[in-house]
């Protein structure tokens, strides 16, 4: 099915830019005519050529005095690394410096970012245990009361949130296999993926109906597709990783080591690269007819503004119809 009007946004990615290029990439995206933008949160990047990894909250912050688009976490995991409590915190102020245009995009982490203070890593099963309890504990600290909880995994004692709006942010969660995309529907107000599965999105359709599924993707824009197949196998072959590895690979070290199974030609078959039109076309349109009411691209390689200008003055015309 088409979606009739798909909110398209722009991803910028927090592990391959710096805070300025984050920053400016924010500008242009809403000067192009992007709906949104998507950040994602993490405390390494995925591989040392990529190399930036700023704290996610500072750059929403800077983020919120520099445009007007709506913002999403993509994502957030409120387990480890950051409690449920100081995630709470950190999303209700950014709500309120973006006027209530802020989304918590929250999900069950990687081992890359969230075993730093040396916790064992969990299960699967586990760490979605983990994540509904900290949405809860979210959502009972965004009503403004003093809250206590004593659960499984967190506790929490005589904390209370001040900065909020009244109208509390609404939370995605990210799913990527049948248990998380079930709990998506359970606890959240919105579903969070990177893979256009109409399985998993048909899953959480009927467990959830009338709430929006977002969808991420990448390109790798360049004068040409051999160039941008460099850029994206250089900084990105990581995301050619099968299965759970994402999940449970501790160090970008282990990246760059596993990232070697990757060929340059399976990054060339999975990656949209170079500046063909209808490629890029192809790609957004792909993802709308697969049902997502949201999508958001971002870009791998040096050439963020070539292609953020590309898309407002051809892609996004094209896609919208417009």
């Amino acid at each position: 099915m088409t979606h009739a009007t798909p909110l398209i946004g722009y991803f910028p990615s927090t592990e391959e830019y710096d805070p300025a290029q984050l920053l400016e990439q924010a500008a242009l995206a809403e000067r192009a005519g992007f709906d949104g933008l998507w950040v994602s949160d993490h405390f390494h990047p995925w591989n040392d050529e990529q190399g930036q990894s700023p704290f996610v909250w500072s750059i929403i912050g800077a983020m919120s005095q520099l445009c007007r688009l709506p913002v999403t976490t993509a994502v957030t995991c409120p387990t480890m690394r950051m409690q449920p409590t100081i995630v709470a915190q950190a999303a209700a102020t950014a709500n309120v410096l973006l006027d209530g245009r802020f989304t918590l995009g929250v999900g069950s982490g990687e081992a890359l970012n969230e075993h730093i203070h040396g916790d064992a890593w969990p299960s699967a099963d586990v760490r979605l245990d983990m994540l509904r309890e900290a949405v809860a504990v979210i959502r009972e600290l965004w009503t403004g009361k003093v809250v206590d909880h004593h659960g499984e995994h967190f506790t929490v004692e005589n904390a209370r949130i001040y900065t909020r709006l009244s109208d509390p942010p609404p939370i995605h969660v990210s799913g990527f296999g049948k248990r998380s995309t079930e709990l998506a529907a359970e606890i959240g107000d919105g579903y969070i993926t990177t893979s256009p599965d109409s399985e998993l999105l048909g899953l959480f359709r009927e467990r959830a109906p009338g709430r929006p599924a977002s969808i991420g993707t990448k390109v790798s824009f360049a004068r040409t597709e051999d160039e941008g197949v460099q850029h994206a196998h250089r900084l990105w072959a990581n995301a050619g990783l099968p299965g759970e590895l994402a999940q449970v690979l501790p160090a970008p070290e282990h990246f760059e080591q596993a990232s070697k199974l990757v060929t340059k030609e399976s990054t060339r078959s999975s990656v949209v690269c170079g500046s063909d039109l209808d490629r890029h076309v192809a790609q957004l349109r792909e993802c709308i007819d697969a049902g997502f009411d949201q999508v958001y691209v971002a870009n791998m390689g040096p050439y963020y503004a070539d292609m953020i200008e590309f898309y407002g003055e051809r892609v996004l015309p094209a896609v919208r119809g417009t």
